[in-house]
């Protein structure tokens, strides 16, 4: 039992913030207003409700505004959630959004106990998970770049004859193309400066990625992860960046469910239903693991590259990744033989390899914290 005297719901928004109380011994939720979002209104609006020497409990929606609000009222020594939009319960008939509606019932719910709050990261993991996103999103555009300059030369009929796009001898072919309208070989020299400039930007943030890796409070568990097949430094620095410390999930089909690698189902009675991965939670992490359970299509085997980083490791950790190939590497031969489509039996070996990758984080000794 805690002994809140006041609940209240925030509606963040980049300029404004709608206030809503409960009292803790019930009644009518009361709309409060709205105030401005900055650092020394929010000061003020905690005093006022402190003069009546209540004890505060906040929240508010997980969204672009950040966490900036959780952590001030944190050094305000104020108790804070932030809560998962998508789990807020919501009655099937409401078909009204305000602001104010929003605060009343982030209120009301949160003196209910209804509500699901997030992990928020701390400012140096949040830190690395804004790298690890810019990389992401830098590999986006260099691929549509790529995707725009092979449509332009389809449209043209100047086909690369070799065997791989992308290669260097690709880029040589690319040089000697030469087309009728001056425009045209303007458009064509553009697409191909932008796909070489974005393809030094993704190598830079590699670079950097790689750096932050060894100098966050996470390095060890990056190095324990890599232990695994399929997982390379950046899909490492990914889950950590994301995720956090793996201790906090009680097991590993918690760990699961967190990232939607599981299935959904729509069961009445004794009728049983079960459908695709239910793709909640997490999708940033839950993405990288299915790229790495590709790699399970082979048969198990310790490659160099493999070897020298579990090297780096504990022998428990060494001892948990051998495991996850010989049996990952079994199951996706089994999927096969039963008739499932690829990405099915990858999607399959992504939630299995993330009980392996909990259990990894398990025995790693937790976080160090820097200076």
């Amino acid at each position: 039992m805690n002994d809140f005297s006041k609940y209240v719901g925030l509606d963040v928004h980049k300029e404004t913030i709608a206030v809503a109380v409960a009292d803790a011994n019930g009644g009518e939720v009361r709309y409060y207003g709205e105030i401005p979002n900055t650092p020394e209104e929010v000061v003020k609006f905690v005093r006022r409700l402190r003069k009546e020497g209540a004890r505060l409990s906040f929240c508010y929606e997980a969204g672009p505004c950040g966490y900036g609000l959780h952590r001030q009222l944190k050094d305000l020594h104020q108790d804070c959630q932030v809560v998962a939009p998508s789990l807020i319960p919501k009655k099937p008939g409401d078909r009204v959004k305000t602001d104010r509606r929003d605060s009343l019932t982030l209120a009301r719910l949160l003196r209910a106990g209804e509500l699901t709050s997030v992990w928020v990261p701390d400012e140096a993991q949040e830190a690395l998970r804004d790298l690890t996103r810019a990389r992401e999103d830098m590999k986006h555009l260099q691929r549509v770049a790529k995707q725009r300059l092979l449509a332009f030369q389809l449209r043209h009929g100047k086909n690369y004859p070799g065997k791989k796009n992308w290669s260097q001898a690709h880029f040589r072919w690319l040089e000697t193309l030469k087309f009728d309208q001056q425009v045209q070989q303007i458009v064509f020299q553009e697409y191909i400066d932008t796909v070489q400039a974005l393809t030094k930007r993704v190598a830079i943030f590699d670079a950097q990625i790689e750096t932050a890796g060894v100098e966050s409070a996470f390095s060890l568990q990056i190095e324990g992860y890599m232990a695994l097949r399929g997982i390379d430094r950046l899909t490492a620095t990914t889950i950590v960046a994301e995720i956090g410390d793996l201790r906090r999930f009680p097991d590993a089909p918690a760990l699961m469910k967190y990232l939607g690698v599981v299935p959904s189902e729509h069961s009445s009675g004794a009728t049983r239903s079960r459908g695709g991965i239910t793709k909640t939670g997490n999708g940033h992490v839950r993405r990288v693991l299915v790229e790495a359970a590709w790699t399970y299509r082979h048969p198990a085997r310790k490659s160099p590259l493999l070897q020298r980083r579990a090297e780096r490791t504990s022998e428990a950790v060494q001892e948990i990744a051998w495991a996850a190939q010989k049996r990952l590497c079994v199951r996706y031969r089994m999927h096969e033989g039963r008739g499932k489509k690829k990405v099915q039996a990858c999607t399959a070996i992504a939630r299995e390899l993330t009980g392996f990758i909990w259990a990894i984080g398990q025995v790693l000794p937790p976080p160090a914290v820097k200076a």
